[in-house]
């Protein structure tokens, strides 16, 4: 039986507009050539980025197949849970957490059909540390630019990272480069996305981000962008951070 849908309404991050709409494109997000293909495109580079800092932070052997063996991760909107799969498969103790209650509820589906030893919960960043939750590793991917107060979401992230250990984040910057690529281009012209998918006036520059990352007691230490490569279709790591861009930082 499904868990009756939660009332977030008193969250100071959660926009209630945002989730319903992710809620409607909930059973899509497995469907790699359906309105999420962009996100399966995009999601092997910022694994890859994930797991290489990580190793490397905690002196993991990069080329080892279990190197997030032992780590507790947290991803903040999980969505259909595309991201936590493959972070379980290295190792990882894999929590996954989203306001959209069937993005949820198809996440849970899917890992019982993979076998993923995923724990997925219909909550938001800030009941888990208030509840006192901690963890390794903090992830919120493409979740800064659909929040109601980014401040009050980086402050949440950030008390839910261990000391000692790392928060991600990725995002788009607000720029006009961004606005004709990220709007125009993929949700109008090439289709990309769903039209309505981003509100360019809700993008953050990296600087804004990093500012409020840094306010609450983290070091950033990376900032890298990540473009789309046309000729091969898919999508790497670069230093232009004019569109995409996700920022590592590490708690002391």
């Amino acid at each position: 039986m499904a868990e009756a849908a939660k009332d977030f309404s008193g969250s100071a991050t959660v926009d209630q507009a945002e989730v319903a709409r992710f809620d409607r494109l909930a059973d899509t997000w497995w469907d790699a050539k359906g309105p999420m293909r962009t996100l399966h495109k995009f999601n092997p580079v910022r694994l890859s980025y994930i797991r290489d800092a990580a190793a490397a932070h905690w002196n993991r052997n990069p080329t080892g197949g279990l190197r997030l063996e032992g780590l507790s991760v947290l991803d903040v909107g999980c969505g259909g849970g595309l991201l936590c799969e493959p972070l379980s498969r290295l190792g990882a103790t894999v929590t996954g957490i989203d306001p959209a209650r069937t993005n949820v509820e198809v996440a849970r589906r899917h890992a019982e059909r993979s076998g993923a030893q995923v724990s997925y919960r219909n909550d938001t960043v800030e009941a888990l540390v208030e509840e006192g939750a901690s963890f390794d590793v903090v992830l919120a991917m493409e979740v800064v630019e659909h929040v109601a107060d980014v401040d009050a979401f980086v402050e949440a992230c950030s008390r839910a990272v261990k000391p000692g250990g790392l928060l991600v984040m990725a995002t788009l910057n607000r720029t006009l480069k961004s606005f004709a690529l990220a709007i125009v281009g993929a949700e109008y012209v090439l289709r990309w996305l769903p039209r309505g998918t981003h509100d360019w006036k809700k993008f953050v520059t990296p600087e804004e981000l990093e500012s409020s990352i840094g306010r609450n007691g983290l070091a950033v230490t990376d900032r890298i962008g990540v473009v789309y490569d046309p000729l091969g279709d898919s999508w790497r790591l670069s230093s232009d951070v004019g569109v995409n861009y996700m920022v590592l930082a590490d708690k002391p």
